[in-house]
């Protein structure tokens, strides 16, 4: 089943507007498949620098890039191969010199750590970056939103026959990132270490954000647990969303909140197999929060910046968003049918001088439930949003 990718638009905008683009995403997220599908419409050479027989290829790297000056060069994992960098800001300067100043490489990576830190000296000026997040709200059909939300986006679990096959999928492809990805980026990290604080951040999915608690938990020091968490970060697994933090002359809420970004990783982590399982965990709300959360910030621009607003007196807003409009978005974010939302986000909006505030539900219309306030299902509101 071909799944038409939200981002295959702003991906072929980008190679139009760029000498190059590194399209960034967790494994199996379907960088490669998207990609080989915009490289259709270029004359396009694929590379998997994983495979030995292609990082061979580029072992003199200037004369097969040379060979191939009037192709889109597609490079998968190319943070297996990190002297490549210096080499194709030459080939891209070339170009440039001789009036080929676009749409030349395709860079694929499944962690924004080490292709950042590599590609950021040497090609300053000359690559866009796009983020390719598991499948989201606007990529489904609406009557895909709950085994979406239950399985998570990466298309293999998503699309596996029942579900006992996702959940396996998805605990493989944990204990692959463990044994494997994890230990080949840098300083060996206990694997059963990391595996625990993982389940931890699931059972805590969207609270705040508490290093000394989980470090007593894990016998570790509380910037160790920090390392850890920046680390899961940096491989697009976790999301700290910050607290807004304008001048509203309230004592503000200053802790981020904590998110496993794939609500399927999530339910794995805590053997949650079926929805039914799901409703009736304790953890079903605020996974629900998470999993509109990630599927809203794939439907807007990557300019624009997500908080949550929270005052010690009790406001909250579960979502802000600046830069999409002149004043911040308000969102609401509630597993519930009655969509009506509490006093404190009331305040908040208030607060915030909100230019709009949503409640997001899983009921399929949209109503108003304040003058100002739009109750409305996800999937609409990411439609919504893309447009703005």
């Amino acid at each position: 089943m071909m799944i038409q990718r939200f981002l295959e638009e702003p991906l072929k905008r980008a190679l139009a507007n760029n000498p190059a683009v590194a399209l960034l995403g967790p494994r199996q997220v379907g960088k490669t498949t998207l990609a080989l599908r915009v490289g259709e419409a270029f004359n396009s050479v694929y590379l998997d620098l994983e495979s030995d027989a292609d990082r061979a290829k580029i072992s003199t790297a200037g004369l097969f890039l040379q060979d191939h000056k009037n192709s889109l060069i597609i490079l998968d994992e190319v943070h297996r191969a990190p002297g490549i960098f210096r080499e194709l800001r030459g080939q891209i300067d070339a170009r440039r010199r001789e009036g080929s100043r676009n749409g030349q490489f395709l860079l694929l990576g499944s962690a924004s750590l080490d292709l950042l830190k590599q590609s950021g000296e040497t090609l300053a000026g000359r690559v866009s970056y796009l983020e390719l997040r598991p499948l989201s709200a606007i990529e489904v059909e609406v009557e895909s939103i709950d085994r979406l939300w239950v399985r998570g986006g990466f298309p293999d679990s998503f699309l596996a026959t029942t579900d006992p096959q996702s959940l396996s999928w998805r605990m493989d492809f944990t204990r692959t990132y463990l044994e494997r990805d994890v230990p080949a980026l840098g300083p060996r990290i206990p694997a059963e270490t990391l595996r625990r604080l993982w389940v931890m951040l699931a059972h805590n999915q969207g609270s705040l954000l508490n290093l000394s608690h989980l470090a007593g938990s894990l016998g570790i020091d509380a910037k160790t647990v920090s390392r850890y968490i920046d680390l899961l970060t940096d491989l697009l697994l976790t999301r700290r969303l910050e607290p807004w933090s304008g001048n509203v002359g309230k004592r503000l809420v200053k802790s981020p909140k904590i998110f496993i970004r794939d609500s399927g990783l999530a339910h794995s982590l805590l053997r949650i197999a079926t929805r039914d399982q799901l409703l009736a965990h304790p953890v079903a709300g605020h996974s629900w929060e998470g999993f509109a959360i990630e599927s809203i910030l794939a439907s807007i621009p990557p300019h624009c910046s997500p908080y949550f607003y929270r005052t010690a007196a009790g406001a909250e807003v579960d979502l802000v968003i600046e830069g999409l409009s002149r004043r911040p978005l308000a969102i609401e974010i509630k597993l519930s049918l009655d969509p009506r939302p509490k006093k404190g986000f009331h305040i908040g909006v208030a607060d915030l001088k909100a230019e709009k505030g949503f409640v997001v539900y899983p009921g399929r219309s949209q109503f108003r439930v304040h003058e100002d306030i739009l109750a409305i299902p996800l999937p609409e509101l990411c439609k919504l949003l893309s447009t703005i």
